[in-house]
């Protein structure tokens, strides 16, 4: 039986770059998750009889507000729902299911690469029918709903068993639960040469992958140890857990130092990677070699060809304003389209859907291409083997290699963390009331050439999106970014980008600190950011 709840609505639920992302405790208000999901509902049309697809990363809350959702999903008149054993999908799998089975669309419960437990954070995202994360049109609808809403719709029905493969029943609506892994393994032997990776595996070469106890530890299990044959313990960390283990899923130097640490050991394996909690984000770290997310972008695009799902070539490369400019030179080289766009991943899905581009990426540690319409861990670290395999180098050997053909650019970015928003705020306008002065002026050795708030055109759609961070470009090629984060859940995150274009392959063994510091002095005098926020150094620097 159908109900409807009155309800009233919350004030702030506004979703960021990636849904709507809170601390757990927020979730449990009265009604709180209620709301944003019938927000959801009644911002969409033409859905009565529909597919929804719904899974989550695994964290704290996700089966509770799965089962509101599937009934939820009744109540408002969809046809059929198909949530993942367990209630688990990760980001990328779940992109590839709305996809193949032609969905409606899909609700993706996660907060990515933020922490997880009872006190940390949770979050909801809706997916559009292309696999990728709603447009801004679509998540400013839910927002706008968000602020009446007064009543929600639910269905009064047992709890769907999530541990049990099968259909139910639940009202009209049919809940299909299915195996999380099984589709996307299969689309990832479809663009790889599996047969190849299986025989580096097995002559030697030895893998380690940190699931980092969330969403990719079973599609890694099945697919690297159990259908490319490496040894049983290549993937640690594979049991998701709600809370992570008490770790940050966060795939970067910081929250994966351990394995970074057993990269640079004398007796490192081969290879080493990572993903975070939900799955879309990766590290990528050879032997004696951490590949930024930068360079790893321009490398995969570079080598793409040697996959057999890529053999045909790009059409175009795109990548995030603040990821470093090493993939334009890669897309110059072959000839190919390059776009720049603000970040978050919705931005790439019309330059996918429009066949402009194959292969995106941002520094923020997410790559992925047209498979599917978000950004995919694993698949990063598949494209990786598979050209390991083909040229038969190590990933140093690939990287120097690389920058002795494009150049290398040296690149970091600065992160202020849980910064006092009013602080933040006022450093961004401040510095975008200096941007009109400051072509010209030199710092030391710098000369700004030009400065400016990015503003994105979609070549497709033709929307504009505006100040989408804040570029100062240096004469001679070297930049800083400015940029306010829109993924946490306390108070602002600062990131600050640094970047330095080095063509000279006898400067290509610098470390990055040293090689951008005097970009990096000049970025805290601009924007006064050690006045500003208080903070003399950052949270993390990757």
């Amino acid at each position: 039986m159908t109900r409807t709840v009155s309800t009233n609505p919350y004030s702030d639920q506004k979703p960021g770059t990636s849904g709507l992302r809170k601390k757990v405790p927020v979730f449990q208000q009265k009604n709180y998750a209620e709301n944003f999901i019938q927000s959801i509902f009644d911002s969409l049309d033409g859905f009565e009889g529909q597919t929804l697809v719904i899974g989550g990363d695994g964290r704290y809350y996700n089966r509770e507000v799965i089962q509101k959702a599937i009934k939820m999903a009744a109540a408002n008149g969809f046809g059929r729902v198909l949530v993942g054993r367990g209630g688990i999908l990760s980001t990328p799998a779940a992109s590839h299911v709305i996809r193949k089975y032609k969905a409606f669309g899909g609700i993706v419960l996660s907060a990515s690469h933020n922490p997880g437990g009872p006190t940390e954070d949770f979050g909801i995202k809706y997916n559009v029918g292309n696999g990728g994360p709603a447009p801004e049109k679509v998540t400013d609808a839910i927002f706008a709903r968000s602020k009446t809403i007064d009543s929600y719709r639910i269905v009064d029905a047992p709890d769907v068993n999530l541990d049990a493969e099968g259909s139910h029943q639940v009202d009209d609506m049919t809940v299909t639960v299915i195996d999380p892994v099984a589709d996307y393994a299969e689309l990832m032997e479809s663009l790889f040469d599996f047969d190849a990776i299986r025989k580096l595996i097995a002559g030697g070469f030895r893998v380690v992958f940190d699931a980092m106890s969330a969403v990719t530890g079973p599609y890694a299990k099945e697919i690297i140890e159990k259908r490319l044959g490496a040894p049983k313990g290549s993937v640690m960390n594979f049991i998701p857990l709600p809370d992570f283990g008490g770790h940050h899923p966060d795939p970067n130097l910081v929250h994966a130092r351990a394995l970074y640490e057993t990269m640079m050991a004398p007796d490192a394996p081969d290879f080493g990677a990572a993903s975070d909690g939900d799955g879309d984000r990766n590290l990528i770290i050879g032997k004696s070699i951490f590949v930024t997310p930068s360079d790893s972008l321009a490398m995969l695009a570079a080598n793409a060809h040697l996959a057999p799902g890529y053999a045909k070539g790009l059409a175009g490369i795109a990548r995030s304003m603040p990821t470093s400019g090493a993939a334009d030179r890669v897309a110059e080289k072959l000839g190919i389209g390059i776009y720049e766009t603000p970040t978050g991943w919705k931005f790439f899905g019309n330059l996918l859907d429009e066949g402009l581009a194959t292969i995106c990426g941002e520094e923020s540690a997410g790559t992925g291409s047209n498979h599917v319409r978000e950004k995919d861990g694993l698949w990063a670290v598949l494209l990786w083997l598979n050209i390991l395999a083909a040229r038969k180098e190590s990933a140093l050997e690939i990287a120097r290699k690389h920058w002795a053909t494009y150049g290398r650019n040296y690149y970091s970015r600065h992160d202020y963390e849980e910064v006092d928003s009013d602080a933040a705020n006022s450093l961004i306008t401040a510095l975008r009331d200096k941007l009109a002065a400051l072509p010209g002026t030199s710092f030391g050795a710098l000369t700004v050439d030009t400065a400016d708030d990015f503003s994105y055109h979609d070549p497709v759609d033709k929307s504009v999106s505006k100040n989408q961070g804040i570029r100062i470009l240096f004469k001679g090629g070297s930049r800083v970014v400015y940029r306010l984060s829109g993924t946490g859940t306390s108070g602002a995150t600062l990131r600050v980008y640094i970047e330095r274009y080095e063509p000279d392959p006898a400067r290509h063994d610098l470390d990055t600190q040293e090689a951008l510091a005097d970009l990096i002095a000049v970025a805290d005098e601009i924007a006064e950011i050690k006045a500003r926020t208080g903070r003399d150094q950052p949270s993390v620097i990757t």
